[in-house]
């Protein structure tokens, strides 16, 4: 091993990312499939804000917060995947350690933020189908922005104390990092330091933000479901049930893959760890390539828009 590997350094300079050990000859491959829901989930979540602005008719809460999703969703997926498909294409493996540190805050403030903006839109659906009358009187513009502020300062908080003890910690075993991002936990266990308070911190983050959040949205849901099947018609129900069939896709492509990674990590030991690192670089592309997705097929008024944007330029 070379020297720069073990010598005994607090702050290293560099971290080097592996990518996926074990499949290095087919990085140039693998790329492939992650470039091309980069450049989709690139394409779709600028889309999304671009025809929220110019359709005067989609200035309302839910495509406000769709919007937030949007920036949230570029954010994540532009923190990790240029670094990645580098090392994929040029073995580009080393990272700065302010780097690293900036892109591990950026994943994790974004993810704790993601959850809270579904948070947000199921309060949203909540009021407009069980209150109303009342929703243009509850969610404000200004109230909107409140929200949103308050879900983007929650995960800065909550993620901030992740980046002051990383920095704070002797970095003597190693600075090769076997992953194809600077995730905390991958980060964390090269540090010669007693690591237990982080760990419970981040699960005890994971159990606030991952656990209270989803059961929140399922609240709130149980109320939208319950103000559904009192409606006196079929087609009525259906109707107002079809106004959140986006809103829950997007809610389980984003908890799912999710959950499915933080299971395969905790106790999938016999796993390999390329799979692992598999998992845990596909579920932050997944949904931010489907919600734009989802929100472009199922809501009507983004693909009026779309197709008149289209049909303009091309008449």
């Amino acid at each position: 091993m070379s020297e720069s590997n073990t010598t005994d350094f607090t702050n290293p300079s560099t971290f080097i990312l592996l990518g996926i050990p074990g499949l290095e000859m087919a990085h140039v491959w693998i790329s492939i499939p992650f470039c091309t829901m980069y450049v989709i989930a690139v394409l779709g979540n600028f889309t999304i804000p671009f025809i929220v602005k110019m359709e005067k008719s989609l200035h309302r809460p839910m495509y406000y917060f769709l919007c937030m999703l949007a920036v949230t969703d570029l954010v994540l997926s532009t923190s990790t995947l240029p670094k990645m498909l580098s090392i994929f294409w040029f073995n580009s493996r080393e990272i700065s350690f302010s780097a690293c540190l900036t892109q591990m805050y950026f994943i994790h403030c974004f993810l704790v933020t993601e959850s809270g903006i579904f948070m947000a839109m199921a309060f949203d659906r909540y009021v407009a189908i069980c209150d109303p009358l009342r929703h243009s009187v509850i969610l404000t513009n200004s109230i909107v922005v409140k929200i949103g502020m308050g879900v983007l300062l929650r995960g800065s908080i909550l993620v901030l104390p992740y980046i002051l003890v990383a920095r704070q910690w002797p970095y003597c075993r190693t600075n090769i990092i076997p992953h194809s991002y600077c995730e905390h936990m991958a980060v964390v266990k090269l540090a010669c330091a007693e690591i237990h308070v982080s760990n419970y911190y981040s699960l005890s983050v994971v159990f606030c933000v991952f656990g209270l959040d989803p059961f929140f949205i399922a609240v709130s849901y149980t109320q939208i479901l319950r103000a559904i099947f009192s409606l006196p018609t079929k087609d009525a129900r259906l109707k107002t049930f079809g106004t959140c069939i986006s809103h829950l896709c997007a809610i389980l492509a984003f908890y799912i893959p999710c959950l499915f990674s933080a299971l395969t990590y905790r106790y999938g030991k016999n796993m390999a760890p390329r799979f692992h690192i598999i998992i845990a670089s596909i579920y932050l592309l997944i949904p931010t390539m489907l919600n734009p997705i989802i929100y472009g097929v199922r809501t009507k008024q983004i693909q009026d828009r779309l197709l008149r944007l289209f049909t303009h330029k091309g008449t």
